[in-house]
Parts: structure tokens; C-alpha cells; sequence
């Protein structure tokens, strides 16, 4: 899809599609604004439209209209090029051949199906009394929120909806493909309040439907089963309606009901989602961790609510994610009865969120009466094992201090058996538990900035390229920087109006350091600007060997333990730092 990218790109100005989301003043031959990621009060965040890149210098951010519209919808590429594609009037289907074609054009006829059923069911809703009374009255949505979250009501009749898409041209195996039939041929929903489920962009793709009649013999809830459109492991909900609040507030909040997240909406708590009940997958923490690396979770605190927690951790320590705990006071059952009380009290809640380890302690002390004995040893089971899960040796020692200062120390009889409880954890979560000799690479911080710096002082002033003589490649880390280094060394006199066919797949990186350095040294003197080369290859040389020094120390107590995870690994760390692309 390299020549529909390229297409689009061509149709659009950056500045114009990143206008939508931030206000922009021209500077110079860029433009500047306000973060929208960040609460900034002075504007650091630039586009040039000429190189046709975006950098926040406040977050680190950057890269092309394709890269932001991922950052700021919380999209994946393929979504971001549809949406823009759809925004240029490009037809994808002009650059797509053979199954992709066939799979697109699929995939386009649902969406269609599910826009009209929406539309339809929003239509059945203003023509139904019955309906608009539990709407509006029992369920106490006001018109905004049924607007905003399209909500519409399925007639009782079977075959509805059935008549009107065929109507439409949608033939029974499209309907049955897009999940709208049921095992008979006719409407799947019938006599319920309809909540449309959408993706990232808006467009719908499935429903959820509450029942207006209580039956015994049927479901409260319907939801559409899984389909090319709609995977309940993969769908958040409401995140169409809540990624700008997420963005802004740089957290999420997810609860386990859809219908607490259009309650939370209706009283301004707007960066409220929900996952198919408390089944926390890591498709949904990247979905959000596209928006915030912040996410709170509302959870019950019985046994459902307590495992689904314990599983979110291993998952949320892949993607990156910091997993808090929201309580909830006043004995509310669920949000939308708390937010019934006072959106205040709602808000208040999800200010005073807990770190996921310390909740969940704070749910096994009541499950267990740590003053027995019994209860000391169940405690401390189930406490070894959850944080046998962190990655993160000070946390784990700090937790584990936690442990002997609830149980009096109890847990000192059971250290001989930790490495057994770990175990255990391995084969329950199907992860590799964390020792005591840690990963570096997980520990790190952002310290790639000294590197970029130096980068591109070096793109911009070709005179300093000939301090990189004294220096290898390797003391640079990631195939962008070694790369353009490498460039850099074999091309000295190079200039950069057009990013050199070498570098092409790095072309982002490349103008993004380009961006960043025209900001931070265009107004240096050569003189300076040589001065400065040199003092960050000295300090990034020194840090590579400081680096590998440390890691051969660590590997050589990893095999002298026996840990032959951690050695592996550290192994591994050692060959990436000392490994050269040539």
C-alpha cells in the first residue's frame, strides 16, 4: 500500500489535517501550537510542511500526518490511511489487487450494513413509545448522550431489519456475515435498546442490546458475535467518544459495563471506556496505550474482579501500561449507581486510584484474617505469587516488605520456598517471572536524546562529520541511528534537502533530528556547534563502554546463580550493544 500512502500524502497538507486537532501559528517556514499531548503552556509542538513531519518537543513525539493521526485517534496504520484516505477522496481499492481487494470491498459492504442498521434502529426508536419512555425516563439518558452514542431501539418484529437491508441491496449472507441474523435468517435483536459498538473512528461495527422487557428466558444483554468487523477481545467501547478526553487528561479509566460508560459521559467523565466485561486483553491496553500509558480500572472487588486484575498485570507490564485501582465508596455497586448519587463522588473515586498491587492486597486482607495463623499462610501464598509477576526487582522488594509487615514476618518461613511459588506463577500465567539479576534494558530511560542531538548537529553541519573518524558506529544504539551514522561517515560533504535513497526506510527518524536540530542549534556558530559534537560523542562513548562494562558484570552473576533466564537475556542486551549494522 506504499503508492496509496504516498497518494494521500500528496492530496493533503500536514498542516491542515493537524489544524483540526491544534491550533497552529506560522513560525517562520514551520508552524507551531500548543501540545496535545502534554498540558503545556508554551508552545514547543512544530510542523513543517515542508519536510512534511510533526515533532512535540515537549513529549518526544513526532513523525508524519499518518503517525499523528494514530497518536491523536489511538488508530492503528491501516485504520489511519482509511481515515485519511477517506478525508483526500482516495480509493483504497485502486491500489489493492487479488484478496485484499476482495477482503476490502467485504469489509466496506458490512460497514455500510452496520451505518444503515444504526440509522435504522435510531429511526425505530423515535416511533416507539414504549422505547423512548425506558430511553429517556427509566434509563435516564438525555437526547445529547443518545445522539452521541447513536442509540436506537430494534423493533419486536423478526425480520425488520431484515426487510429494509434487503431493501438496501444487502443480500442474507452479507447480514449473516455482519452478525445481524440470528440461526433462522431473521433480525437477531428484537424488542431491545439498541447501543451501537464502533471503532476508533466512529464507524459502527456491532451492537450491544439491553432487553426492554425482562424475560427470564432471555438474555439481559445481546451482543453481536464475532465477525470480520467486531472482536470482543479486541474492542474498546466508547473510545470513538473518549480518546480526546484520554489524550488531555493522559489517563484512562475502564470500567466493566457500556452502560456505566454512557452514564459517565452523560455527567462529564468523559475518558471512561469498557472491555467485554472484566476480560482485560492486551489488544485493549494497546489500544489505549496509544492514548495515555495511564490506565485506572473499576473492577468489583469479589472473586471475578480480583482475578481479572491479577491477569491484567503480566499484561499491562508487556505493553508498558501503569495499572491503578479505582474504589468505589458510598457501597455503590457499579459507577453508573455512584454516578447516580453524585458525579462528583464518581469523579472523586477515580481521582484517588491505588496502585493495582496495593488494592489487591487490600482484597486479599479481607478475604483473610491475617491475625490466624491459616489466614497469615493464605495471605502470603497469594501475595508471593502476584508479585512474582513484577518485572520491576524494587517494586518487588518493596511489596515483599509489605508482605512481612502485614504478616509479622511470616513470610521468612517461606522464603526457602519462593523459587516454587514463582514457578507456579510461570505456569499460571504463562510468563517468565522476573529474578533478582534485572534486565537494563527495562530499567531505561529516554537517554536516547543525547544521541539525537548529536545526530543532528552532525545532518546539519557537515564540518563536524570528521570528529566521527575516532568513533564506531556501535557506540550509537537502534538501526536509525547507525545507520544514518554509518551514512554520515561514508558520505561526509552529504546535504539533506531530500532524505538520501539509504535512508529512505528510515526516512522519519531522519527529518524529525533534522527538525529537532534546526530548533536547537540553527543559531549556534560552527565554532560551537564543533564543541558540542564533540562532547556528546565523548559522553556517548563513555556511556556505551560504562554499559557494556555493567552488563558483562551482571551476566557473569547471572551464570554464577544459575539463572540462566536472566543470563539469556542480558546475553542477548550485550550482543545488541556491541553489534554493529553494516
Amino acid at each position: 500500500m506504499q503508492d496509496a500512502k504516498e497518494e494521500v500524502r500528496s492530496r493533503l497538507n500536514i498542516e491542515d489535517v493537524i489544524g483540526e486537532y491544534v491550533q497552529l501559528k506560522r513560525a517562520g517556514r514551520n508552524f507551531k501550537g500548543l501540545s496535545p499531548f502534554t498540558s503545556e503552556r508554551s508552545p514547543s509542538f512544530v510542523v513543517s510542511p515542508d519536510k512534511q513531519i510533526w515533532h512535540d518537543f515537549s513529549s518526544g513525539r513526532g513523525g508524519d500526518v499518518f503517525s499523528f493521526v494514530m497518536e491523536a485517534e489511538g488508530m492503528q496504520f491501516r485504520e489511519a490511511l482509511e481515515h485519511l484516505a477517506r478525508k483526500a477522496n482516495v480509493d483504497l481499492s485502486q491500489y489493492e489487487s487479488g484478496a485484499d481487494k476482495k477482503f476490502a470491498q467485504k469489509k466496506r459492504r458490512l460497514l455500510e450494513a452496520h451505518m444503515l442498521a444504526a440509522r435504522y434502529y435510531q429511526q425505530s426508536l423515535l416511533s416507539n413509545q414504549h422505547a423512548l419512555e425506558y430511553v429517556f425516563k427509566k434509563r435516564g439518558l438525555n437526547r445529547e448522550i443518545v445522539q452521541n452514542f447513536q442509540i436506537g431501539y430494534a423493533p419486536e418484529h423478526g425480520t425488520a431489519l431484515v426487510q429494509f437491508l434487503s431493501k438496501k441491496g444487502f443480500s442474507r449472507n452479507e447480514l449473516d456475515e455482519a452478525g445481524l441474523l440470528n440461526r433462522f435468517g431473521s433480525d437477531l435483536f428484537r424488542g431491545r435498546m439498541m447501543v451501537p459498538l464502533m471503532d476508533p473512528s466512529g464507524q459502527v461495527i456491532g451492537f450491544t442490546a439491553r432487553i426492554l422487557k425482562d424475560d427470564p428466558k432471555a438474555p439481559k444483554y445481546l451482543n453481536t458475535p464475532q465477525t470480520l468487523l467486531y472482536d470482543k477481545s479486541r474492542h474498546v467501547f466508547g473510545l470513538s467518544q473518549a480518546k480526546e478526553a484520554i489524550r488531555k487528561s493522559n489517563y484512562a479509566v475502564v470500567v466493566e459495563g457500556n452502560m456505566d460508560v454512557i452514564s459517565s459521559h452523560q455527567a462529564g467523565v468523559t475518558g471512561v471506556v469498557a472491555t467485554a466485561g472484566t476480560a482485560l486483553t492486551e489488544q485493549h491496553l494497546k489500544a489505549l496505550a496509544r492514548l495515555t500509558s495511564n490506565v485506572r480500572l473499576s473492577f468489583d472487588g469479589d472473586k471475578a474482579g480480583i482475578a481479572a486484575s491479577e491477569r491484567a498485570i503480566p499484561i499491562a507490564q508487556a505493553v508498558g501500561v501503569d495499572l491503578t485501582m479505582i474504589s468505589l465508596t458510598d457501597d455503590a455497586k457499579d459507577p453508573d449507581e455512584l454516578i447516580q448519587l453524585g458525579a462528583e463522588k464518581w469523579q472523586a473515586a477515580i481521582d484517588a486510584h491505588q496502585p493495582v498491587i496495593d488494592w489487591i492486597f487490600a482484597q486479599y486482607r479481607q478475604q483473610y484474617d491475617v491475625a490466624t495463623p491459616t489466614g497469615k499462610k493464605a495471605f502470603t501464598e497469594a501475595s508471593l505469587r502476584i508479585i512474582g509477576l513484577l518485572k520491576d526487582a524494587t517494586q518487588y522488594d518493596h511489596y515483599l516488605q509489605q508482605i512481612k509487615s502485614i504478616t509479622g514476618g511470616y513470610v521468612n518461613s517461606l522464603e526457602s520456598s519462593l523459587m516454587k511459588r514463582l514457578s507456579e506463577t510461570e505456569k499460571d500465567y504463562d510468563i517468565k517471572p522476573t529474578r533478582k539479576v534485572r534486565n537494563p534494558r527495562i530499567e531505561a530511560k529516554n537517554e536516547f536524546d543525547v544521541q539525537d542531538h548529536l545526530v543532528g548537529a552532525l545532518l546539519i553541519d557537515a564540518t563536524t562529520r570528521i570528529l566521527l573518524n575516532d568513533y564506531a558506529v556501535e557506540i550509537f544504539e537502534g538501526e536509525a541511528r547507525r545507520a544514518t551514522v554509518s551514512y554520515l561517515k561514508k558520505h561526509p560533504d552529504a546535504t539533506f534537502e531530500e532524505v538520501p535513497e539509504e535512508l529512505q526506510n528510515y526516512e522519519s527518524y531522519v527529518k524529525i533530528v533534522l527538525l529537532r536540530a534546526e530548533n536547537r542549534y540553527a543559531a549556534w556558530s560552527p565554532q560551537d556547534r564543533s564543541l558540542e559534537v564533540a562532547k556528546l560523542l565523548r559522553q556517548i562513548a563513555t556511556k556505551h563502554t560504562e554499559m557494556k562494562n555493567k552488563l558483562l558484570t551482571e551476566l557473569r552473576e547471572a551464570e554464577t546463580i544459575g539463572d540462566s533466564d536472566a543470563a539469556a537475556k542480558l546475553l542477548l542486551a550485550l550482543n545488541n550493544l556491541i553489534k554493529e549494522k553494516r
